[in-house]
């Protein structure tokens, strides 16, 4: 006798597909949610590293402007820009020691020894 498939199954079936479907939809934007707040926290940790950066350079930045503001920094400045000297100053030539050899010459008569200790 073949089975009947009564309404009451076929609305069974049709729930069931529904439902497995609103699953997969849900977890679809679960890991779209997840995913875009692991780039938000990426986001945050690059832009505190920017941050600190840009506050070191603005605190480098304003140690400059402070010494440019003295007379000894101005006159800094025109010295390293324009490459020019107070009147009466000359150029000073700083000349690099001699280097000192490391090893002594040896005398003939150590080589000649060194020559005979092959083995």
């Amino acid at each position: 006798m073949p089975r009947r498939v009564n309404r009451l199954q076929v609305k069974d079936y049709f729930l069931a597909a529904l439902l497995a479907l609103l699953i997969v939809w849900l977890s679809w934007l679960l890991v779209g949610i997840i995913r875009k707040e692991e780039i938000a926290r990426n986001a945050v940790s690059d832009t505190k590293a920017e941050l600190d950066t840009l506050q070191t350079r603005k605190d480098v930045l304003q140690g400059n402007i402070a010494e440019l503001q003295t007379a000894r920094g101005e006159e800094a400045t025109y010295r390293e820009t324009y490459g020019v000297a107070k009147p009466g100053e000359g150029v000073i030539i700083v000349v690099p020691a001699k280097v000192a050899s490391s090893t002594p010459a040896l005398p003939w008569w150590k080589k000649a020894l060194n020559l005979l200790h092959f083995w």
